[in-house]
């Protein structure tokens, strides 16, 4: 790993110092997935030549969900995908609410040169390029400024037709942005995006200006999801990953908002799969229990059947291309090869890379990794967060800056309620644990 950067190691590292999954480096620890990469691979060619993919992917808690949607959004961005990542939460977030789906959507929108919120650049980028293509055509003088406004004003309008028949407002939206820019009103500019982006309470002074009424709905939401596929085509963007993570916090709510929300997932997968999204990588994530339970996906047969893909099998034969997929989950060799790559890409950075490896060799990574995995009832699975959190916070950083450290002799690993998520608490099942190496 000596070919990484000091800035993305830092990031990386720093990351699971905290407790954290990396936003970015994730290839160079990603341990278990080789088995899923032909097939997303395929699924990101499918998007960036107009096809659209949905996928659902199931694991217990501390599997990989959040790390697995990651390592795809990175391979997106690299292939110029722009990528949302969007909790689903009972009061931020709810699913039955798709204009808040949508929100945060546009909130956490990012691209391989943009982070969130890249929208205000994607559409200045699409605007350029409307530009461009008027130039190109050679029937408009650069010089001639109205010409040129009214030209791009009529492509807008071609670009977006099929959207505008559902939601003109997006349109209209845009242009008022155009319009405010180029007028030098800003702040009418950034108040019209931010309507443009599913922001409520937007100044009914802008919103005259853009000529649009109220705020976004539920209905108009997937109509603005459409208009944002367009304009990142446009922009050079051939498609977007959409992470819909956690979906199983729909079985924490009232059963009449549980019951619009699955509807509401059961609609956005069919409109997927007509073809109405052009460019859309939709993944969700959820516990098996979501899947299976009857609060969950099996409250509406339309939806379960949808999503039904049969897990009695042998693990090592699932099909990475059907619908819904399963993470296997951590073992205690999968957790040595993990911290194994941790702390070469750690010791790469340090005065001292010998005595990091030396130190922290493989023998010790499976005792730390037995050791947290015995404090949390001997779950594994639930062991990954902790087990990287405890070897760079508490092992590597001491090995690498107290000489005389050595952490079969001078570490006494333990775990605290104070520093565990609910699930990692629910299974240690006490308020401190002392480990065992």
């Amino acid at each position: 790993m000596s070919g990484v950067s000091p800035a993305r190691r830092r990031e990386v590292v720093d990351a699971l110092r905290r407790g954290a999954v990396p936003s970015a480096g994730l290839d160079l620890f990603a341990v278990g997935l080789d088995r899923f990469g032909a097939a997303i691979g395929e699924d990101l060619d499918t998007v960036a030549t107009g096809g659209s993919v949905f996928k659902a992917v199931r694991g217990e808690y501390g599997s990989g969900k959040t790390f697995f949607t990651r390592w795809i959004a990175e391979r997106a961005r690299r292939a110029n995908l722009a990528t949302a990542e969007v909790q689903v939460s009972e009061n931020e977030t709810p699913l039955h609410r798709l204009e808040t789906v949508y929100r945060r959507l546009t909130e956490r929108l990012s691209t391989s040169t943009f982070p969130p919120s890249a929208l205000r650049p994607v559409v200045d980028g699409w605007f350029y390029a409307l530009e461009e293509d008027v130039l190109a055509a050679g029937e408009v003088a650069a010089d001639d400024v109205d010409a040129l406004d009214r030209a791009v004003a009529t492509l807008l309008d071609q670009r977006l037709a099929t959207v505008s028949r559902s939601a003109p407002a997006f349109a209209a939206a845009l242009r008022g942005y155009r319009r405010a820019t180029l007028a030098g009103d800003s702040t009418t500019a950034d108040a019209v995006l931010a309507w443009l982006g599913g922001q409520p309470h937007v100044a009914a002074a802008a919103r005259r200006t853009a000529g649009v009424k109220g705020d976004l709905d539920h209905f108009a939401a997937l109509s603005f999801v459409q208009g944002l596929l367009a304009v990142l085509r446009d922009s050079g963007h051939p498609g977007l990953l959409l992470v819909l993570d956690e979906v199983e916090t729909l079985q924490r709510v009232r059963s009449d908002a549980r019951d619009k929300a699955l509807n509401a997932l059961r609609q956005l997968i069919d409109e997927v799969h007509s073809g109405r999204f052009p460019g859309l990588y939709l993944i969700i994530t959820g516990t098996p229990a979501f899947y299976e339970g009857p609060q969950g996906v099996q409250r509406l047969a339309p939806l379960a059947q949808r999503l039904a893909v049969d897990f009695t099998t042998d693990a090592r034969f699932d099909n990475p291309r059907a619908v819904q997929i399963r993470l296997p989950g951590f073992t205690v060799d999968s957790l040595v090869e993990l911290g194994g790559r941790v702390r070469d890409l750690y010791a790469d950075g340090s005065a001292a890379p010998d005595r990091v490896r030396g130190l922290v060799d493989d023998g010790y990574l499976g005792d730390l990794a037995r050791a947290v995995a015995g404090g949390l009832g001997g779950k594994v699975g639930v062991a990954p967060r902790l087990f990287l959190k405890k070897l760079v916070g508490e092992v590597l950083d001491r090995v690498d800056q107290f000489a005389e450290f050595d952490p079969r002799q001078h570490y006494a690993p333990t775990l605290t309620a104070t520093e565990m998520t609910d699930v990692e608490r629910n299974a240690s099942s006490a308020d401190a644990v002392p480990l065992e190496l």
